[in-house]
């Protein structure tokens, strides 16, 4: 499996404050991760990093490259998408198209279109006359139309109502990701991309707190609904986090055997949406 992405000791320091304290992880080819951490914890430093938009200390390499020293080199192999407002809401569709295909040489305009005749969006129609939904679907299928090995997706879907929110991660996957290509997705609507993601990467104050194949997620943790007579029997074994339901325990566990947990009670695999609560406690102070 071939690496895209290698950061080792990856640091960055605005001033006093450091938001990146070296970060240790690897992102490989043909895989979907979620990069997730609260407001703050270092999630656009280091996207910003990988995209040569800022400097950094430590190693960091994608596609084996220094996104810094050889950007120029590197975006022809990636493709970025964030908060849907940074298109000119003055320019038109077609006017656009013709800008990524004067300045990315593996754009397919030709593509493009097929994508956007599935919508309702007409050539001559201005970015300022499109839902924010309408604005998704055109930049979507400006970069799905571009032959790139890494799409970095940051809050794509932000304001999005749920039925575009929706509709964008189908089309990322029915028509663009393939084994080929590596997907990074940062986002607080966790619940949304779970389904579609094959591993995940938390981030908490500039330290990577959990790097984990989906696989390897459900594998390591459980929760489980306890009795009040095993209450303290359950919080022996050191959980993560405990909440009251109906007068029951449940407690997340990290890495407890599933004969025990199964012996404390009524047992399920937790979202990752539920993880990160867990893991995140004191990220908000």
């Amino acid at each position: 499996m071939s690496t895209v992405i290698q950061a080792r000791n990856l640091r960055k320091r605005y001033g006093k404050f450091e938001a990146l304290k070296g970060c240790d992880f690897q992102i490989h080819a043909g895989r979907i991760v979620g990069l997730i951490g609260p407001n703050g914890a270092g999630k656009t430093t280091a996207l910003k990093a990988m995209l040569g938009l800022t400097t950094f200390d430590g190693e960091l390499s994608v596609l084996g490259l220094d996104p810094h020293s050889q950007r120029s080199e590197l975006m022809n192999q990636v493709c970025f998408i964030a908060d849907v407002a940074v298109l000119p809401r003055w320019i038109r569709v077609h006017q656009a198209i013709d800008f990524v295909e004067g300045v990315h040489p593996k754009f397919s305009r030709s593509k493009c279109q097929q994508f956007l005749a599935r919508t309702k969006i007409g050539p001559k129609m201005r970015v300022r006359e499109l839902s924010k939904g309408m604005v998704a679907q055109l930049h979507l299928a400006l970069v799905m139309a571009i032959d790139a090995k890494v799409l970095v997706l940051d809050e794509p879907t932000l304001g999005l109502d749920i039925l575009y929110r929706k509709e964008f991660y189908q089309t990322l996957l029915n028509d663009y990701f393939d084994h080929e290509k590596t997907i990074l997705i940062t986002t607080h609507q966790v619940e949304e991309i779970e389904h579609i993601l094959t591993d995940v990467l938390f981030i908490k104050d500039g330290r990577i707190s959990l790097d984990a194949t989906m696989e390897e997620v459900g594998e390591r943790f459980t929760e489980v609904m306890v009795s009040a007579e095993k209450r303290e029997q359950a919080a022996a074994l050191k959980p993560l986090t405990e909440r009251q339901v109906f007068g029951k325990s449940i407690f997340l566990f990290d890495g407890i055997p599933a004969a025990t947990a199964e012996a404390l009670g009524e047992t399920r695999k937790p979202g990752i949406a539920d993880i990160f609560v867990a893991t995140m406690q004191g990220a908000y102070a």
